[in-house]
């Protein structure tokens, strides 16, 4: 056995558990487990701008590829309350995360020490597991079982809370003795699954809704196999968007009040079954349940059993891992396609095509200041399909998710549940950190955009390309169309006359400065025709400078976004697609 102080320990387990990206700022109270890292070599770490933002950058870096868990580490006191919003956004999302703390000497945590905060206590609500470690010894075991926990089960984040001395403590650990605990995941029963089956092929018009569960499973194709031999459409979620390529025939849309597209809630509303697998029936997805579950059965598979029933309670529940899940169905479903009795719903895939062939929003507008839907347009004309979106929140996110195009599981990042503003960015930077070969698209409105700002610093001090696209209108336009309702505008409008960025025409905060003085390149499009240069300009320049570049798209102020308040009543603000030439990048259908 050898001996060793806490934090060697620590940063030795973290290599055996394959993490080893780690996203932070350094303090007093968590140097000694800096000088670990220091000393091992093999933990890198990217120093961010703000904590929060250290532990938005370790969300997207988990997000990025199937198995990653980012590591966001702050020093005691304001540091851990800084990453709560960073916690809350990858436990409402199933993001594996670990937060590491600093913390005061033990001895001095009741006597309200410099910066010392029970951060165990704050954290519990929002982490799968926070601990204080008390005692030396535990910390091998504390580390081992939040690895265990954040795999285990429904995905999550931890907290751990290292005091000083703690960390500074020596204990006999020996590496080569460690092992990580085993993982647990329900599995369906083949029982559970035949009933499942059964009710789905005795329906007349079926559809699979593909939640978030399924990505992270690393199931997709398993998915779009299972819906291939079932010949049964698929509607994913916001979160389980690109699990089956927008352009697959039996893609038939997404469905809701804001994120969602007119042909999917149309072929939703004419369905008669619904099977869930990996999805929580979010709000936003449902709208009203009486409208959403009228008429149809529904089954629901989950790996979190109290998940089962927690909106509306299913006709069937099923508690199990989503990949388990498909891989039991497909077992069943290519039994029965050998046997010959899967009934044939081609009529029905041929109905949601049609629906998917002519029911689209308008985005070819040629107005200036620009309409956001023509923003959406050129990024599907500029951006191909192994381009990864990043976003968060606001009719940016709204009318991207209707206008945008995903092909692939992981291509659309998205906080679904939390969407807190100003995660977009540093999202962005764990991206491109956890797929540096990727071509990472950030997509903010201009408040998100200025929430965390200062980490376009951190993309520019070590080298982390990406486009942000920032469509600016000078509004909190989300929240300014939801004041309609109570017949006010109020304390919306971020434009100012800029009297030092004359050129801003009014429209407040001048980003390319910004941008710039942050070490990065920008762009400012005013007219809609230049949308293309500028995207391959933006291109260009991150491929030669290896730094974020911002597209600053200057937008009308004034921009409502379809949505409603039920799936069968959404408001449709816009002018409507009526040919071809009206949305010329809109996906009808792939034979």
């Amino acid at each position: 056995m050898a001996k060793m102080r806490t934090v060697d320990a620590a940063v030795a387990i973290l290599e055996k558990e394959g993490a080893t990206e780690a996203f932070g700022l350094p303090g007093a109270a968590i140097n000694p487990f800096y000088s670990a890292m220091r000393a091992h070599g093999g933990i890198r770490h990217t120093l961010a701008r703000h904590v929060e933002g250290a532990s938005h950058m370790a969300d997207g870096y988990s997000r990025a590829a199937d198995g990653n868990i980012g590591i966001c580490i702050g020093t005691s006191g304001p540091a851990g309350t800084d990453m709560i919003t960073g916690l809350y956004a990858a436990q409402a999302d199933s993001i594996p995360l670990l937060c590491i703390t600093g913390q005061a000497p033990v001895a001095k945590l009741h006597k309200e020490d410099f910066q010392a905060v029970d951060i165990e206590s704050i954290a519990k609500p929002l982490t799968k597991f926070a601990m204080t470690i008390l005692e030396p010894g535990q910390v091998p075991g504390a580390f081992q079982k939040a690895f265990q926990l954040m795999r285990s089960g429904r995905p999550g984040p931890v907290l751990l809370d290292l005091p000083i001395d703690v960390q500074m403590a020596e204990i006999e650990f020996d590496i080569d003795a460690y092992e990580p605990l085993p993982v647990e995941k329900p599995k369906a029963s083949r029982k559970q699954l035949e009933k499942a089956l059964d009710l789905l092929t005795a329906a007349k018009r079926p559809l699979i809704v593909a939640g978030g569960g399924i990505i992270n499973a690393g199931a997709s194709a398993q998915l779009v196999e299972l819906a291939e031999i079932l010949n049964v459409p698929v509607i994913p979620t916001l979160m389980g968007w690109g699990a089956i390529p927008d352009d697959h025939q039996l893609m038939a849309g997404m469905v809701g009040l804001q994120t969602s597209h007119r042909y999917g809630n149309e072929t939703f509303l004419q369905s008669d079954f619904v099977i869930g697998i990996g999805n929580r029936w979010a709000n936003r997805h449902t709208g009203g349940l009486d409208t959403y579950t009228a008429g149809r059965k529904f089954v629901h598979i989950d790996i979190e059993p109290t998940q089962i029933g927690r909106v509306f309670s299913p006709d069937l529940g099923i508690a199990s891992d989503a990949g388990a899940a498909l891989d039991g169905l497909l077992e069943l479903a290519r039994e029965r396609q050998a046997a010959k009795t899967l009934p044939d719903y081609s009529g029905w895939v041929t109905e949601c095509q049609e629906r998917k062939g002519s029911l689209h929003r308008k985005t070819n507008f040629s107005n200036v200041p620009i309409k956001p839907q023509r923003v959406y347009q050129e990024m599907n004309k500029a951006f191909g399909r192994d381009t990864t979106y990043v976003s968060t929140i606001g009719l940016s996110q709204i009318a991207g998710a209707q206008m945008l195009h995903v092909f692939g599981a992981r291509k659309w990042i998205n906080a679904g549940q939390a969407g807190p503003l100003g995660w977009t960015g540093p999202a962005a930077l764990g991206v491109v950190r956890g797929t540096p070969d990727a071509t990472v698209v950030a997509l903010s409105g201009d408040y998100d955009f200025q929430f965390m700002i200062e980490e376009l610093a951190v993309g520019a001090q070590f080298n982390l390309p990406y486009i942000h696209v920032v469509v600016n209108n000078s509004y909190l336009g989300l929240i300014r169309q939801s004041q309609r309702g109570f017949n006010m505008e109020q304390n919306v409008s971020l434009a100012f006359e800029n009297i030092n960025s004359p050129e801003t025409n009014g429209y407040g905060v001048d980003h390319i400065k910004v941008a710039e003085g942050l070490g990065c390149k920008a762009i400012r499009v005013e007219n809609p025709d230049d949308l293309p240069a500028a995207f391959d300009k933006a291109k260009a320049l991150m491929g030669e400078f290896k730094v974020p570049v911002v597209v600053e798209v200057i937008l009308e102020k004034i921009t409502n976004i379809s949505m409603g308040v039920e799936i069968n009543g959404v408001n449709e603000f816009e002018e409507l697609a009526e040919s071809a030439e009206d949305a010329p990048t809109a996906i009808l259908t792939k034979a």
